[in-house]
């Protein structure tokens, strides 16, 4: 007795292997940009700080990816990036409560549209106390309640 045996058609066998279940984090990666920015200072802000956390924090990085033909991709987060949005004090309270739970974090301020390079970023935030700086961006990373916490008063970026 002879039988046939059928294979799934390739999206088939694909959907399988990706699982229907939501993936639930326990940590939030959260960007929080001041809101009077223009649109390519948000994109450069949101990079910038985003490449921080990265480093800072390899646990957030995925594997790396590969397309049907084999070619290799670098590997990105493993989860979303939440980008907000908030006013210059909603910011400075944000960046206060980040510390005082000693998050992990990344700060640009308005100095660094002036500067060209990663020493004078630097330089450009050494100079400046921490309750004097000019934040236009944070980014945070933490248990999902820490980061809402921290975040408290801005607003999803639209």
């Amino acid at each position: 007795m002879q039988k046939t045996y059928k294979t799934r058609p390739s999206a088939a066998r694909q959907s399988r292997s990706m699982s229907t279940e939501p993936i639930r984090f326990d940590t939030k990666i959260a960007v929080l940009l001041r809101a009077d920015l223009e649109p390519w200072q948000r994109l450069n802000v949101t990079a910038f700080l985003v490449s921080g956390l990265g480093t800072a924090v390899p646990e957030v990085i995925g594997d790396p990816y590969a397309d049907a033909d084999g070619v290799a991709y670098l590997p990105m987060f493993r989860q979303p990036v939440l980008v907000f949005e908030g006013t210059k004090e909603t910011l400075k309270a944000a960046h206060g409560r980040a510390l005082s739970r000693a998050l992990p974090r990344a700060v640009f301020t308005s100095d660094l549209f002036a500067t060209g390079n990663d020493r004078d970023n630097r330089a450009a935030v050494r100079a400046v106390p921490t309750a004097e700086l000019d934040l236009v961006g944070l980014a945070v990373h933490g248990p999902r309640n820490a980061v809402d916490k921290v975040l408290k008063g801005a607003r999803m970026h639209p």
